[in-house]
Formats: C-alpha cells, sequence, structure tokens
C-alpha cells in the first residue's frame, strides 16, 4: 500500500462546477433524454437559463405503449400530450417556465411511424391491426421489412417498409399530413420552439417539404438522418427543410480522440467532408449512438471520463455547426434500460451522480465550454491553430477567446501567439469570474503584453479564457491562498470505540519536479493547509487541536498523541429511534447532517481547504479506522486520468468515498 500515490494531472469533472452568469448570446442546446417536465421546468430555472443554455431537447411527450424502456416512448399511440414525461398541464408548465428563463423547447417528434403490435397507450388509448385513435389501416404503407443492405441500395424500402415492426405511415397522404402538422401546430400554440424530426431518413424528403408547408410560422427544425457517406437516402436531400444531424461527426470526432491525433482537427468539419456548417447539428454523442444503436461508431461517452470532458471542450470551442449537449442516465450496460425511477430533483437533492441521472451538462468543462462558445460566437474562425503534431493543441477564436486541449500523459508546456488583450483571465472550464471581476475561483491564465501565453497544461486536461472572463486591471487570484470549504465523506462500517482517522496531500516527488516545491526539506509543502469546522465532538475536537494540515506524515507539533492523522466524525441521513435522542453535526459534532445523502456509518471531515496548493484543485486521501480495520487497501478509482493507489478528491466540493472501494461521488455544496 502506497499513501502517497503521485498525482500526475488533474482530476475527473464528476464535480459540478458552475461558470459565471453567460454573457453572451446562447449558441448551445441540450438534450435532457428521459427527463420529466417538472424536472426540466426547475432545471431550466436552477441551471439552464442562467448557465446560457439556449433549448432543451425533450423526450417525445406524446402517449406511447406501456413499458419501461427507453425506446417505448418512440412508439406513438395517439398524439395526446400524456408520456411518461407526465401530463399536458405539466408540459405546458414547464415550456412556461423554461421560457421565462429564457430556454426554449425542442420536442422530439415522431413522424415516420406509429407503435408496433397491440395493446394500450400509457394514456389507455388502445391499438392494433394498424387501427390508433388518429389513424387506420390505409393511412400505412403495405408491411415489409427493411433489410441490413437496403439502407445502402434500397432507397424505396428505406422509406416505404417498416422500421424495427413500427407501423409506417403513409406520409404523402394529405390525411397524414395534416394530422401531423396539427399535433406540431398544437405544440407551437404551447410554446414550444423547435422540433427534432425522428427517423426522418426514413420520410420522402418531398414529403417533409409539404408537411412544413402545412406548419405554422417557422420552427426550429432538425432532421435525424443518419449518413456516414454510403446511404442510398443521402443527408443533403433534407437541407431544404431544416438543419440535419451530422453523425459523421460524432464518429470522427471518437475515432480521432481515441485512435487518431488531435493535431487532425485544424480543419473539422466541412474540410473533412461534412455538411454545412449553418446546416449541421453536432454532437459527441446521442441516446442512440451511445448504446450503439443508430449511426453507432466508436463515439465517447460519459463512461469514458475525461475524454468526454477533452471531446465536449473541443466540439463547443471549435466554430462548426449547432451543438447539442447530451445529458443521459446510468444504464450499467443495459443498452433498452429506461431512466431511474428517482426524479433529478428529489426533495431538495440533486441525483446528478452516483448510478442515476449523469447530468453531463452540469459537469463544469462541459459548462465552461458552452460559456466559452457563447462568448466566441461574434469571432467565427479558428486563429493561431498550434499542435504538437500529435495530441497537444491550442487554437484562438480572434480577440474573442483562446483554448488548449492536452491528451498526453506529460503536461503542455508552450508558448503561443493569441489575439487577445493582455491580462488575466479565469479558465472557465474550472472557475468563475467574480461579480466585480476582481477574483477568480479557479485558475487564472495570463496573456502576456505581446499577446503570448505561456501554456502550462497538465495531461489530460484544458483550458480556455474568453473576453468576458477577463479580470480587472490590478487584480489578482487569491492572493492570500484559495479557501474553500472542502468536505470529504468514507463510509465504512464501524463498531463502538472505533474512530476513523484520514491522511493526504500531494506526492513529494510530483511536487518537487512540477509544483516547484522543496518537500524534502519542507514536509508541509506537499500537505494540504486546513482550518477544521466541526469543534462540536467531544470525542474528536482535542484530536483535532494543531491538527493543521491534511497530510502524510501522522501527529503535528501539538497534536494529541491518540491521533492518527485528521480526525473524521461519525454521520448519518436518518437517526434510528433505536439510537435514543437525535443528534446532529449541527449541535454535538455528529449524527444526522443535510451534506450526507447516502446513508448511515458516513464518516465526515469538513474543512477550510487552500485550494492553492492542490494540483489544479485535486489532492490524495486514504483513511484508517482506529481500533478497527487500520488502514485501507490500495484503491483503484474509475475512470481517473492518471494511476493513483488511492482515492482522488476535489478541494472545494463534497467527496463521497467508500472504504477500500473505488466507488466515488463528487458534486456541489
Amino acid at each position: 500500500m502506497k499513501l502517497n500515490k503521485m498525482v500526475t494531472t488533474a482530476g475527473l469533472s464528476l464535480g459540478l462546477l458552475l461558470p459565471n452568469l453567460a454573457a453572451a448570446a446562447p449558441t448551445t442546446f441540450v438534450h435532457l433524454f428521459e427527463w420529466s417536465w417538472p424536472d426540466v421546468a426547475q432545471e431550466c430555472e436552477q441551471f439552464l437559463g442562467p448557465k446560457g443554455y439556449a433549448a432543451v431537447q425533450v423526450s417525445p411527450p406524446n402517449e406511447h405503449i406501456t413499458g419501461n424502456q427507453w425506446w417505448t416512448r418512440y412508439q406513438p399511440v395517439s398524439y395526446q400530450l400524456q408520456s411518461r414525461g407526465g401530463n399536458r398541464t405539466q408540459f405546458v408548465d414547464m415550456v412556461n417556465r423554461c421560457k421565462s428563463a429564457g430556454v426554449d423547447i425542442y420536442v422530439d417528434t415522431l413522424i415516420n411511424h406509429m407503435a408496433a403490435g397491440s395493446g394500450n397507450g400509457v394514456a389507455g388509448s388502445t391499438f392494433g391491426n394498424k387501427q390508433y385513435p388518429i389513424y387506420s389501416p390505409q393511412d400505412f404503407h403495405e408491411s415489409c421489412s427493411i433489410n441490413p443492405e437496403d439502407y445502402g441500395n434500397n432507397r424505396y424500402r428505406v422509406q416505404n417498409c417498416e422500421l424495427v415492426g413500427l407501423a409506417d405511415l403513409n406520409t404523402s397522404s394529405n390525411y397524414v399530413q395534416n394530422t401531423l402538422a396539427a399535433y406540431i401546430n398544437d405544440l407551437q400554440a404551447i410554446g414550444v420552439k423547435g422540433f427534432r424530426f425522428d427517423a426522418a431518413k426514413h420520410v420522402a424528403a418531398g414529403d417533409i417539404q409539404s408537411l412544413m408547408a402545412k406548419i405554422n410560422g417557422s420552427p426550429l427544425v432538425f432532421h435525424e438522418v443518419i449518413d456516414q457517406g454510403t446511404e442510398a437516402v443521402d443527408a443533403s436531400e433534407y437541407l431544404s427543410t431544416g438543419l440535419v444531424t451530422e453523425f459523421k461527426y460524432s464518429t470522427q470526432l471518437g475515432n480521432t480522440f481515441r485512435n487518431g491525433s488531435l493535431a487532425w482537427l485544424s480543419n473539422f468539419g466541412e474540410g473533412w467532408g461534412f455538411m454545412p456548417s449553418s446546416s449541421a447539428v453536432v454532437f459527441v454523442d446521442n441516446h442512440d449512438n451511445q448504446r450503439g444503436h443508430g449511426g453507432a461508431g466508436n463515439v465517447i461517452t460519459f463512461e469514458d471520463g475525461r475524454l468526454y470532458d477533452l471531446a465536449n471542450v473541443f466540439m463547443l470551442a471549435y466554430p462548426y455547426g449547432y451543438p447539442k449537449v447530451m445529458s443521459s442516465y446510468d444504464f450499467h450496460g443495459d443498452t433498452d434500460a429506461g431512466g431511474p425511477s428517482v426524479p433529478v430533483h428529489n426533495s431538495g437533492n440533486l441525483e446528478c451522480f452516483a448510478s442515476n441521472w449523469k447530468c453531463e451538462h452540469r459537469w463544469s468543462y462541459i459548462a465552461g465550454g458552452v460559456d466559452f462558445r457563447n462568448n466566441t460566437a461574434d469571432n467565427w474562425a479558428v486563429t493561431n491553430w498550434w499542435d504538437n503534431t500529435n495530441n497537444q493543441i491550442s487554437f484562438g477564436r480572434g480577440s474573442s477567446g483562446h483554448m488548449a486541449i492536452n491528451k498526453e500523459d506529460a503536461a503542455l508546456n508552450a508558448t503561443v501567439q493569441t489575439d487577445m488583450a493582455p491580462g488575466q483571465y479565469c479558465n472557465v472550464l474550472k472557475g468563475e469570474l467574480s461579480g466585480d471581476a476582481k477574483s477568480c475561483s479557479g485558475e487564472v491564465i495570463t496573456v502576456n503584453s505581446n499577446g503570448t501565453i505561456n501554456l502550462n497544461v497538465a495531461p489530460w486536461d484544458a483550458m480556455a479564457i474568453h473576453k468576458n472572463a477577463k479580470l480587472s486591471q490590478g487584480s489578482t487570484s487569491n492572493p492570500s491562498g484559495d479557501w474553500q470549504r472542502t468536505v470529504i465523506f468514507i463510509n465504512a462500517q464501524t463498531q463502538s470505540g472505533q474512530d476513523m482517522f484520514v491522511r493526504g496531500g500531494i506526492d513529494h516527488t510530483y511536487a518537487n519536479t512540477n509544483l516547484g516545491r522543496n518537500c524534502q526539506t519542507t514536509n508541509v509543502e506537499c500537505a494540504m493547509p486546513i482550518r477544521h469546522n466541526n469543534l462540536k465532538n467531544a470525542t474528536t475536537s482535542p484530536w483535532k487541536v494543531n491538527d493543521n494540515y491534511l497530510d502524510w506524515y501522522g501527529i503535528e507539533s501539538g497534536q494529541s498523541a491518540q491521533a492518527e492523522g485528521t480526525a473524521a466524525d461519525w454521520t448519518t441521513n436518518v437517526w434510528p429511534s433505536t439510537y435514543g435522542a437525535q443528534k446532529t453535526v449541527t449541535n454535538d459534532g455528529f449524527g444526522v447532517t443535510p451534506l450526507n445523502i447516502w446513508g448511515e456509518h458516513y464518516w465526515m471531515l469538513d474543512v477550510d481547504m487552500d485550494c492553492s496548493k492542490a494540483v489544479n484543485g485535486w489532492f490524495e486521501v486514504k483513511a484508517f479506522v482506529k481500533n478497527g480495520q487500520g488502514w485501507e487497501s490500495d484503491i483503484n478509482q474509475a475512470n481517473t486520468p492518471f494511476a493513483s493507489t488511492n482515492h482522488v478528491a476535489q478541494c472545494g466540493k463534497i467527496n463521497m468515498f467508500e472504504f477500500n472501494s473505488s466507488n466515488v461521488d463528487i458534486h456541489n455544496f
């Protein structure tokens, strides 16, 4: 077991760092896949509007077949606004609340087909034998199957036969077009601003043109057309009636980030044979291809951790297309699984971690990337491209912004030219500018007097600055340290008479080599300065006296000889009646605390910590149970961008770990 494993890069973006308020017009939308209407409404108000998202793509709101699988939403029974997402009243409320927050609603719209087979819809409607509340058998094409080879050479079968057995609407029919238009116009009357036409490739482009003529106004429409370049139906056929999903973007970006060189990306987009930027909807992944379904390829998903961060940073920084951010849930390898049963906004708790909703749109690198795109849209060109011919790149957006990505195991150290005004800027991927622009909560990047930046980007990390994230002249970032409340929870079943201690900090070799800290001479140079926030526990408070550092070294000068490091306090989320009178952290220093959202036996360290001593906000930690299990065994924390035998925690966040386990939750207060 090693307690001082070397930290080699910044950590995961599981923490939900929120960049400052958007300072420019929104440029990006998000797919809140399988979210309920109340959850969408609350997210618009609390996050999407303030953080500058343009719109939300919601799952199909119409009546669908019963079942828990996600794809049941894609088998329509009627056009009643009654679905797993909620009822019509809730849908209307969501649209209105999102509009008030400055966020549009885009509806996933099924124009190609109705449900397969027979049965009952979620609103109680019956269907079968091509008979639905709104359609009869004459409204459908004759039954036939689409064979795999048809996609490459048989346009007729692709557009007139049944997609995976779904009843194929005769979209050339005037009645069908009128019925679809009535549904779309009803949604527009409610306030819906855009529509995704699902499976548009399976509908003749001429039929869509006729349908569009019956739709009121000029809503934003984008067509799902899976075209990797070898299709009988070409994506270009649909450009006259709206935007089109550019699936080549997703697969080629995935191939490059996984197996290629980022240096190749200097002319990404039209230079790679993609459709015109003004027509393209782009994404790193979507709800289909992240499951290996439609348009799948070597795509990158939330399961790829830091790689997913970096791919999204590139998409949001590079001037091509209308980007869509994916917001997923953990389907645990079951590609049919529907969304979690727990709401996203769950009685005051945000279920955006662990094995529930993933909320990628809240991840700091993605939300910060949106902020960057919003504030650089006025310079729609790549400037000052630099690369190391491999996986370190940097480029600008004129005088509006500059970014860098390092997808290598060694630090990116280079001096690059920018068109930015000299001064200090917040790296919006990691921090936010204060309201008075005098300080940044995270990393500060300096643009020199000659417009250059001396880049120092950690392995598997990125930076992005823009003109509206500039510190006011003469400001300095955290001149006396960057003290932030930091909480560590470690789950361990303990017995009476047992106590938990933690140790941690920065590896000596890494600090000496990369941070200029001589830890051989002064041990505390590799420690994390702390100030205890909880001194009410009569048992642990004496051990906290003169405990000024989270370190690897044990007892500090003047600290109790009974201590084994830094003392933690036992907590629970519910106080069992069998324990007697309830104890709380607020009153007693242990027991119930609202920060514990997990359960019993979660030992908590609550401190103010000097985050300026961390490695890009990250440090390591390991636990010891006194009179019990002793030290944890080696840890192999999943999805970390560096090898570590310890837990990796983020300064300024709530970190939850499990004793002798690789499980981790990290989120904001």
